[in-house]
């Protein structure tokens, strides 16, 4: 790990209170860490490469063991294992996935044959990145359950400043508080461009086509409504997605009943997706095994 990402997590941790784990988080904004916020992955996922620079940056990529096309299930569990560590970790503990993840995203630029150019330590880049990371915590939050009170979103939106921090954004870079963001936000979702490439990349995602041909056939029609209705409007209009008031009502009415129903389960039972990569990733770290 770099001297400066490892500096980046130390400087951050004295503003930041001691991690909470899944129960305190659980009590302090209900349903934030539940698996079935996964449902909105896709959308986040698109997004993030809205920016030409992270969306050529995942679609180029040489790296073929990131790659979630090629092994979804391995990239699903280090993005997992990111939020989890970064929302329940400790600094150490941050600073090791960090280090891993910065092995990685080392190997991830541009080339002269790249139409944009990009690599994946550009702060700017990764600002993006772990704003979009935000929005999916409050939004999939929203659509399940409620919206947090203003004084419960502030206080999470303060510790979800270890997004960025735990990689390439410094402290000072996250936006200082809500309304700050809100305006990055804006000034983001402006920036959205998505050519030819990288929107073939993003539809074999939302339509599940890298997973076997009959699971995609199952569950590649619903998964491609889900993440639609999950992006903003701005996202939809860059992929091209149709949606109307008639969809917009089934979703919402989708994602309540969902909620509800996930409501009445055990924490454990909700929250078993970041519970489990939380434990692996200890495991890994305690017995010196790879942790990406």
């Amino acid at each position: 790990m770099s001297t400066s990402a490892e500096t980046t997590i130390m400087e951050a941790a004295p503003g930041i209170d001691a991690p909470l784990t899944a129960r305190d988080l659980d009590r302090m904004i209900p349903g934030v860490l539940d698996g079935l916020n996964i449902l909105a992955g896709g959308a986040n996922v698109i997004l993030q490469l809205g920016w030409p620079g992270v969306g050529h940056g995942v679609a180029e990529s040489r790296v073929e063991s990131g790659s979630l096309l090629k092994h979804p299930f391995k990239r699903t569990r280090t993005t997992l294992t990111y939020l989890a560590v970064a929302t329940m970790g400790t600094a150490a503990e941050k600073r090791a996935y960090a280090g891993a993840v910065n092995r990685v995203h080392a190997r991830v630029h541009s080339t002269d044959q790249s139409p944009v150019r990009y690599s994946a330590m550009d702060p700017e880049l990764q600002l993006w990145v772990a704003a979009c990371l935000y929005y999916g915590f409050v939004d999939s939050l929203t659509k399940f359950r409620k919206a947090p009170a203003p004084e419960v979103a502030a206080d999470f939106y303060r510790r979800a400043e270890g997004l960025g921090t735990m990689l390439q954004v410094r402290p000072g870079l996250w936006p200082a508080d809500l309304e700050a963001y809100r305006a990055y936000w804006a000034q983001g979702l402006a920036r959205v461009a998505i050519d030819g490439t990288v929107r073939r990349y993003l539809n074999d995602l939302a339509e599940l086509r890298f997973l076997p041909k009959p699971l995609a056939f199952l569950f590649g029609r619903f998964n491609r409504f889900v993440t639609t209705g999950f992006l903003p409007p701005e996202l939809r209009a860059a992929m091209g997605f149709d949606w109307d008031a008639g969809r917009e009502r089934r979703f919402l009415r989708l994602t309540r009943r969902l909620g509800t129903v996930n409501g009445l389960m055990p924490r454990v039972l909700r929250q078993a997706p970041y519970l489990y990569v939380l434990w692996d990733f200890r495991r890994r770290l305690r017995k010196g095994l790879p942790l990406v």
